[in-house]
């Protein structure tokens, strides 16, 4: 096998393709590698059941319906998890399979990774979240009982099952070392963040019009995601720290934005808030290059105290300072183009808020830092070849080696 090319199959599920962006770049790399590349992932309205995106052939199945309980979430996963075997057996008889890549959730993945396994395939665990830490963060009154002990086994049979884990940080690998029982030379850091080619663009001057600042969210919306948090610290922006020159403009959408709808409605702040729903990724670009201060509300929680967020990594490639809450791995990756606040306190988050609206040189400087932090050392493209080593590495697969990125700085 290590004469051929190979042959990885990419599960997804709780994002389509080519909409989940780091499934799509690790597609694409691994296909700039020498693979031959399938991808199984729900299908969103008006996509085909089958195609071929960028070289890489997409397989889908119908989506589940949206969960939103404990049981509702126990559905879609088994369901999907059943529909995912039923495709990739397809796949493996139609094109082959060597490598099965799976990112959860679910944790229940690796049904379809053993099955796979018996036929010859390896199992690559793609880690995108600690499944258990967000069953706590999404219901903190259910603590540790039975479902976070299944979520617990579930997660040690993926782990047991794996040859290989891909981590999103030193926390998660922490994680698949100690708690998963992996042993470290098989657990590879493949950090998310944008492309080099991410960069700013001319602000929208009709927005710009619409406040003196700007606030600029984006992000999914569920509940531990902490808009919430954003919102009640919006109110306190009017009300206790008595501003009313700005905008917040919050991208995304979730399951939870309904009730964060009603929320700015009960808070009284619908003057100072725009959400967007999902919107085109270069009308996000055009926004966000608009706006003063993101911010990264995601509170301190079993979850987000190890996760690294997307939105950072945008935020400090298009230049933009930052205020979030305190988390381990936000302080990594930021380092001092963020203003951290601790104890998840949403009046002093305002405070942080409105002290940047204040001083432009302070936000210069840390927009500054954050762009040459991306530039030179967190943008996927130095992410790249840690990928291809987890394939070459911890498979003994024989890939195309991806160069490491130059380390650069975007004028």
């Amino acid at each position: 096998m290590k004469n051929l090319e190979v042959r990885a199959l990419l599960l997804v599920e709780n994002n389509g393709y080519p909409f989940d962006v780091r499934v799509r770049r690790e597609a694409l790399a691994l296909h700039k590698a020498g693979c031959k590349v399938s991808v199984v992932a729900p299908k969103a309205k008006d996509q085909p059941w089958s195609e071929v995106v960028d070289d890489v052939h997409v397989y889908r199945f119908p989506a589940p319906p949206n969960a939103s309980g404990v049981l509702s979430y126990a559905f879609e996963f088994g369901y999907a998890t059943f529909a995912m075997l039923c495709v990739s057996l397809w796949v493996a008889l139609r094109r082959g399979v060597d490598v099965v890549h799976a990112a959860n959730p679910p944790d229940t993945l690796f049904v379809v990774a053993l099955v796979l396994k018996c036929l010859g395939a390896r199992f690559v665990f793609d880690h995108h979240d600690l499944s258990p830490e967000t069953y706590l963060s999404r219901f903190p009154r259910a603590r540790r009982n039975l479902i976070y002990q299944a979520l617990r086994l579930l997660e040690r049979c993926t782990f047991a099952t794996a040859d290989v884990v891909i981590s999103t940080n030193e926390s998660y690998r922490q994680v698949a070392i100690e708690r998963g029982g992996m042993a470290p030379d098989k657990v590879f850091v493949v950090r998310n963040g944008p492309p080099l080619s991410y960069q700013p663009v001319e602000p929208d001057p009709a927005l710009a019009d619409r406040a003196k600042f700007l606030i600029g969210y984006i992000g999914t919306m569920g509940p531990q995601d902490g808009v919430d948090y954003l919102l009640r610290a919006i109110r306190k922006l009017v009300t206790d720290v008595d501003r009313r020159d700005f905008l917040a403009v919050v991208i995304g959408t979730g399951d939870a934005e309904p009730d964060l709808r009603a929320l700015a409605r009960q808070l009284d702040i619908e003057p100072y808030i725009w959400f967007t729903g999902r919107i085109p990724d270069k009308q996000v670009k055009t926004i966000l290059s608009s706006v003063h201060v993101c911010v990264q509300p995601d509170p301190s929680s079993p979850l987000n105290d190890k996760s690294t967020m997307n939105k950072m990594m945008e935020y400090m490639a298009l230049g933009k300072p930052a205020v979030a809450f305190d988390l381990k791995e936000t302080r990594v990756s930021a380092a001092d183009a963020a203003v951290y606040v601790g104890g998840n306190d949403e009046l002093e988050f305002a405070r942080q808020i409105s002290a940047l609206f204040d001083d432009s040189t302070r936000r210069d400087r840390m927009g500054a830092v954050g762009r040459q932090r991306v530039g030179s050392q967190l943008a996927w493209e130095f992410s790249e070849p840690e990928l291809v080593r987890a394939y070459s590495d911890g498979l003994g697969l024989s890939l195309r080696a991806v160069a490491p990125a130059a380390s650069t700085v975007a004028s």
